[in-house]
């Protein structure tokens, strides 16, 4: 049996991690292991499903990055050498690889979630990044991305070729399935009249989701008079700040804050449409879910265009657009019919989104 080690610091229910479990529960463990480095002792989502399915967690909990290199090094010098090291750390992937490297470890994986957003950055870290590229190119032995952009961010020197994309793959069948037994899950949970609007916004509760750019367009739907209800789903260093400011704004009977959540198929069926209006995404998994579903989303035009497709489901608005322009365009899509599930399922079964077919690609990287 080979036994591969992500690294992806903690494995609760966000992007990344959900993809890496949704492979992980088709894999053949016959002849492949999952198992994982977390840098925290805190208790995480997946880690009893991860013990059920017999996989390990390495724990390395240093808050100081140079210890934590250690410990990592120390570790992987008494694993066999066959095991095999896939990273998840996006730009950090340049120093667990060139470790694993120094390690012994044969075969490194770099695998790529994300891009970055266009902001001003420092230059040391304009200097970091070039070094962490440069090393990522030397010390991986395999590329893998989410999708075009990210391939593109990560590995700038690197022919296209030598990277593979590996879309965020879902249990098709379970997703497209779900909207017509689900549709009134949300509605029956919060006791929703059927004219409301019901909005939903999935992710962390970190800067980069711009939930403040959601809730600020919930107030002007609101002074609009147009009857909608915001579920927030997920958790995060901005939970606190996000309950004061709708609060603030006087939108507390508007706005439902749900936490981490393990029913997501059921939430995005039970929705009209979400929100994202992130400031920078690379292949999101949960609009994959939703397309998946056949729920309507509308979202930044930060996001790559990369991730419609092709089902009409998915339309782009400017963070620097009006509010008007946001609401027109929230309205239309509430006004769209809704797509058969067998039509869904042989849309993403085409573009590579069917997790069977994934895993098959996976099991091919290992060896």
């Amino acid at each position: 049996m080979k036994r591969i080690i992500h690294i992806v610091g903690s494995m609760n229910r966000a992007g990344a991690e959900t993809m890496v479990m949704n492979l992980y529960r088709q894999l053949d463990r016959e002849n492949y292991q999952f198992d994982f480095i977390y840098f925290t002792n805190n208790d995480c989502d997946y880690d009893d499903e991860i013990k059920e399915l017999r996989g390990k967690i390495y724990r390395i909990p240093s808050k100081n990055v140079f210890s934590r290199y250690l410990k990592y090094f120390s570790l992987l010098r008494k694993l066999d050498k066959n095991t095999s090291i896939h990273s998840h750390m996006n730009i950090n992937n340049s120093m667990y690889l060139g470790i694993a490297y120094l390690a012994g470890i044969k075969t490194r994986v770099s695998h790529c979630h994300g891009t970055e957003g266009k902001y001003h950055q420092s230059f040391l870290r304009r200097i970091y990044k070039k070094f962490s590229f440069s090393l990522i190119d030397r010390f991986a032995t395999k590329y893998i991305a989410c999708g075009e952009a990210a391939g593109k961010y990560l590995y700038p020197k690197v022919k296209s070729s030598e990277i593979t994309l590996l879309p965020n793959a879902i249990d098709v069948r379970k997703f497209s399935e779900s909207r017509v037994v689900n549709r009134n899950y949300l509605r029956n949970l919060l006791n929703l009249e059927k004219d409301v609007i019901i909005l939903t916004q999935i992710g962390r509760l970190i800067k980069v989701k711009n939930h403040t750019f959601s809730i600020q367009f919930l107030k002007h739907l609101k002074s609009k008079g147009i009857k909608f209800h915001f579920v927030i789903i997920g958790d995060g260093e901005l939970n606190d700040s996000l309950k004061e400011l709708v609060n603030k704004e006087d939108l507390e009977d508007n706005v439902t804050f749900l936490g981490v959540r393990s029913d997501v198929p059921e939430l995005l069926s039970g929705s009209d449409c979400m929100l994202m209006p992130s400031l920078h995404e690379g292949f999101p998994v949960v609009l994959v879910e939703s397309q998946a579903i056949g729920l309507p989303s509308l979202i930044s035009d930060t996001i790559s265009p990369e991730v419609d497709l092709g089902l009409k489901l998915v339309v782009f608005s400017g963070l620097n657009d009006d509010f008007s322009i946001w609401e027109e365009k929230l309205l239309n899509i509430l006004l769209q019919e809704d797509i058969k599930a067998g039509k869904i399922s042989e849309v993403l079964t085409d573009r590579g989104f069917n997790i069977v077919e994934s895993v098959k690609k996976l099991e091919r990287i290992y060896g």
